[in-house]
């Protein structure tokens, strides 16, 4: 056992530390400017964008987490303590007569399934940092590296780098991560404020036929003409710079821009929303549940507050309303508004499709909008100034997660469940830097593999914009045709729907905790206890299910969601093998015959 004279953790957080540490897990600061691109391309390459029903899938993932947060803030009030959903559910088969037996056996499901979700989620979250960084250099530097499609090996160092950054921090203890938080969460909240702000009032101030910015995904620029296209290809001509060169008119001159809102292409592409009714709009149901599963990934991390229970002041009473007060901060409010302006903001001048094909469609928009705002040319520094927020809200986002993983880690190593040495805490700092510093390692080689191949599928660039990149192994390396890269699965998607199968199963499994827990105590109640986590636990196996369900019926994109899936299976098939070797070798029983055999 470990050793219970080692350092303990210290109840140093309250209300305040609490909600920043939830919320800076669900970072829309961050994940709008990166998931949008995700979200943009999830879809099956020549066929139709789920894109379109992008906003009511972020809003039927929220009702999701508000089902699953009810359930948590519930069982937190009975189970405080380090560990969040590993530790409710070894208490809530223990408080059984009945189902006691089978405590050891959920606790380890519950903790093995979060190891699925938190260890990827952070691999992804490195990742889509190195990404960011990828767009803000080829921005500064075009003729190094590509802004809208960065190389793999330029975004995979940098992903590496920034885990082992963020674990540093981590390891510091939870009062220095907290006071990060904090600072994150008030700077990306009012950063992100100001962008959707402002792409609402350029839709509004540019209505159709009237001349605006035509952005160019090369250069990461704004122009005021119509560009010259080659009646060949139809690809955009450029001067020796790699300028667009202007179409120009009888009377030889640059034809102006005109915005229009076209809904479709003629063949049958998304581009754009002709309304704002459109933007709220389901479009097709299949589209509906694929950008829920995608979306899912923005709104996790409100659950994370749950882990720090050794660490707060007063967990019965603040652990609740941290858990929904951050969730309906960030997601009710932050990311319903900020997605809203964002969808409605596309516009002739910069597409869906443009988006989809975009590393940082988000950084693309800020640049059209400076523009506008500031002058021609000017919305470089608008953009960049707001990218400096987007990069503290990634080390907050990723801090969370990492602080979390690293502490259900740590509660099963305090078990023996895991290996002794991830039960151990810093005699200084009081963290579990041994679990921490192997999650580092584990995010770098995910984020890694995330952006190996982060164009595949629907979003593989066109051959004339690989043949465009700078040449070098920063840049180039990676790319090879459109078409060999549109028939591989795009790792990034791929990862990130890995990272949201395992939140399914924690948010369900959590769901039916909470259900367990309260069954036939005397302070039940039908509609917190029961119904409210019945409809949690319900939509998120719906969710599991359209894994399969999706491709089967070609419903979306097919080679992810199969390949998340397969993952998974593996996860938990090793799980379970290791569950049973590891309770052979150390003695243990795999179902309880006492309450008392847990120590």
């Amino acid at each position: 056992m470990a050793d219970q004279k080692a350092p303990q953790m210290q109840s140093t957080l309250g209300l305040t530390g609490l909600t920043a540490n939830a919320m800076a897990m669900i970072a829309p600061g961050a994940f709008l400017w990166l998931t949008f691109a995700i979200q943009a391309g999830t879809g099956v390459a020549n066929q139709p964008s789920t894109a379109p029903a992008m906003w009511l899938g972020i809003f039927v993932s929220l009702l999701l987490c508000l089902a699953t947060a009810v359930a948590y803030a519930e069982i937190s009030k009975l189970y405080p303590g380090t560990g969040s959903s590993y530790y409710y559910a070894e208490q809530a088969m223990l408080s059984k007569d009945k189902a006691f037996k089978f405590a050891r056996v959920s606790k380890f499901v519950v903790g093995w399934g979060s190891h699925l979700y938190y260890w990827v989620y952070t691999g992804v979250m490195v990742a889509v940092t190195g990404i960011f960084v990828g767009y803000i250099v080829g921005f500064l530097y075009p003729n190094f590296i590509s802004g809208s499609n960065p190389g793999p090996v330029f975004t995979g160092l940098i992903a590496v780098i920034f885990s082992f950054f963020v674990a540093w921090i981590a390891s510091k203890g939870a009062s220095a991560s907290t006071a990060v938080n904090i600072a994150v969460n008030v700077v990306q909240i009012s950063a992100l404020i100001v962008f959707s702000v402002l792409a609402l009032g350029y839709r509004a101030n540019h209505p159709s036929g009237s001349t605006g910015f035509n952005y160019d995904s090369q250069t990461l620029a704004t122009y005021t003409y119509q560009f010259a296209t080659n009646p060949k290809d139809g690809s955009v001509m450029r001067d020796a710079s790699g300028t667009p060169l202007p179409q120009l008119d009888a009377a030889g001159k640059p034809v102006p821009f005109v915005i229009t809102y076209p809904t479709t292409d003629s063949s049958g592409n998304f581009l754009t929303h002709p309304n704002a009714a459109s933007v709220v709009g389901a479009h097709r149901l299949s589209w509906l549940f694929i950008q829920s599963t995608v979306a899912i990934f923005l709104l996790v991390g409100f659950e994370s507050v749950t882990s720090l229970g050794g660490e707060a002041k007063n967990p019965t009473k603040h652990i609740p309303i941290a858990v929904i007060s951050s969730l309906l901060i960030q997601g009710a409010f932050c990311y319903l508004f900020e997605y809203f302006c964002a969808n409605y903001f596309l516009n002739s001048g910069y597409t869906m499709p443009t988006a989809a094909g975009s590393a940082a469609p988000i950084g693309d928009m800020m640049i059209i909008v400076g523009d506008a705002l500031l002058g021609q040319g000017h919305g470089r520094y608008f953009m960049l100034a707001e990218a400096v927020t987007v990069f503290f809200a990634l080390v907050g986002t990723t801090l969370s997660c990492m602080n979390t993983g690293a502490r259900v880690t740590y509660a099963m190593g305090k078990d023996e469940e895991v290996p002794e040495h991830f039960g151990m805490l810093h005699s200084k700092n009081l963290s579990p830097h041994r679990s921490i510093w192997t999650l580092a390692v584990i995010a770098a080689v995910i984020g890694v593999i995330c952006v190996s191949l982060e164009f595949g599928d629907a979003s593989a660039p066109t051959d004339a914009t690989i043949a465009a990149l700078p040449h070098g192994i920063f840049s180039s390396f990676g790319y090879t045709t459109q078409a060999k890269m549109a028939a591989l699965p795009n790792s990034l998607l791929s990862m990130t729907l890995t990272s949201n199968f395992g939140t399914f199963i924690l948010y369900g499994l959590s769901c039916l905790l909470c259900i367990i827990a309260y069954n036939k105590r005397p302070d039940h109640n039908l509609v917190r206890h029961t119904l409210i986590p019945g409809f949690g636990l319900l939509a998120n196996l719906t969710c599991m299910a359209f894994y399969l369900i999706g491709p089967a019926f070609s419903l979306g994109t097919s080679k992810e969601p199969l390949l998340a899936l397969g993952i998974s299976v593996a996860w938990g098939t090793y799980g379970a093998i290791y569950f049973l070797k590891s309770s052979k070798k150390k003695g243990k029983s795999v179902l309880l015959a006492s309450k008392q055999a847990v120590s």
